[in-house]
């Protein structure tokens, strides 16, 4: 019995697994349900760094106006570069007091000022320049580089466009081979996925040798970017 109850435990997973996988379809005669996924490929068209400027001090006056200094050296980078300062964004601010543990109790030290900068670059020769002054600045305690397309959306239906192809091939291949035609589409679901690949780069780490050599990122090539669909179809049969 109990050998029974385990089988039938294992059954019931997975079955759950499955609905949890696709769709529920009303299963329709004279019909084909097909599944496939499809992607797109691109080379990059957009550079997106972000760093966050974080000080702290014994008052929330003085880390103020601690970041507001390290911000002015952030724009002075940016216009070095000839890049007006307006073109970055700030994701957050945030004026928080700091704490530390000292015999088992929280004690007050200081207020933390803390903000995140973005930056969406079209020309990458500019990284390299960007990511080495800031670190020279030592304003940042980190930063992080990724490559996208400015038209996501459009890269993303691309994706869709071939996964529905592959979808209706295989329905054209089992329709065959049973005799019959693809009508119409029934029913369709998308999901998409984009493979976003985001690579670390530690500022204060890269300072002391951001005059010697050149930057992580110059003469590589920007790694393309992947956008993936997957289409779950049913196409009535003739």
């Amino acid at each position: 019995m109990k050998s029974a109850i385990g089988v039938l435990a294992v059954c019931m997973v997975t079955i759950a697994t499955l609905a949890q996988e696709h769709p529920a379809v009303t299963a329709l005669p004279n019909t084909v349900y097909v599944g496939a996924d499809g992607k797109f490929e691109s080379a990059p068209d957009t550079a997106v760094l972000q760093f966050d400027v974080s000080v702290q001090e014994e008052s929330a006056q003085a880390a103020y106006e601690h970041a507001s200094k390290d911000v002015e050296q952030v724009r002075q980078v940016l216009r070095n570069n000839g890049i007006e300062p307006k073109a970055a964004t700030i994701g957050f601010f945030s004026v928080q007091p700091a704490y530390e543990w000292k015999s088992g109790r929280q004690k007050p030290i200081g207020f933390r000022v803390t903000t995140e900068v973005t930056l969406k670059l079209k020309d990458f020769s500019k990284i390299g320049p960007v990511v080495g002054q800031l670190a020279d600045a030592n304003v940042s305690e980190s930063q992080t580089l990724h490559y996208t397309l400015e038209n996501i959306d459009e890269a993303k239906n691309k994706a869709v466009e071939d996964a529905y192809r592959r979808a209706r091939n295989s329905a054209e291949a089992l329709a065959r081979a049973s005799g019959r035609t693809v009508g119409d589409l029934s029913y369709a679901s998308i999901d998409t996925f984009e493979n976003q690949r985001i690579v670390p780069h530690m500022a204060r780490a890269m300072a002391a040798t951001a005059n010697a050599a050149p930057a992580p990122t110059e003469e590589f090539t920007p790694q393309d970017v992947t956008v993936t669909a997957h289409v779950n179809a049913v196409f009535n049969l003739k």
